[in-house]
């Protein structure tokens, strides 16, 4: 039987850099991206297909080439590779991920969990038992219907994210931001910035 020592990782890039959406927005940060995802979005801006094949353990010692004990794990889709058992090897850090739903979420040990759903219904998340996130950060363009609150996990922060920096997706976001005040604004900083 094989034990976590022989389970690799298809990881796309591991990098330092700050958050750049939602509430935690400025925080420093260790992003390990994972490849692959079980949807096709078509504003997607992610080259998250290509990988190496990693150890958990050279994971780990790439991630502690850092000075920072936050790590977000992200995609593609994160879920499709993470599991309790691999976060779990990660204790000690803060754990964030970001996700898009469709799996469930291995919330064992994961401290932080955002939420960017690319489909919303009222049944699109009872399967996956995820019921209670963190953030939600929905992507939207001009002419998206916001959803219903009552079609959505529960979260602490709603985030409305424009899927560019567009002036009229930026302008529909807060448009519908006056409507509906329970959301709030999060645009791409890292891309004004032109940071990664």
């Amino acid at each position: 039987m094989h034990g976590m020592k022989d389970i690799k990782l298809k990881v796309n890039e591991i990098f330092y850099s700050i958050q750049g959406e939602g509430a935690n927005v400025g925080m420093p940060a260790v992003f390990v991206r994972l490849s692959g995802c079980n949807l096709n979005c078509a504003f997607c801006d992610t080259k998250h297909e290509e990988y190496t094949e990693m150890t958990i353990e050279q994971i780990r010692q790439k991630v502690a080439e850092y000075r920072c004990r936050n790590i977000i794990w992200t995609g593609g889709e994160p879920t499709l590779q993470l599991t309790d058992e691999i976060v779990r090897r990660f204790k000690g850090y803060y754990n964030h991920i970001e996700t898009n739903g469709t799996r469930k979420i291995p919330i064992r040990h994961i401290d932080y969990v955002s939420l960017s759903p690319k489909k919303v219904d009222r049944d699109a998340f009872d399967e996956n038992d995820i019921m209670l996130v963190d953030e939600i950060r929905l992507p939207i363009k001009v002419g998206d219907i916001i959803p219903k609150m009552s079609h959505l996990p529960t979260a602490a922060y709603y985030f409305l994210s424009p899927i560019d920096a567009s002036q009229e997706n930026i302008n529909y976001c807060l448009e519908q931001i006056k409507i509906y005040p329970q959301w709030r604004l999060s645009v791409q900083l890292h891309k004004l910035l032109n940071i990664k």
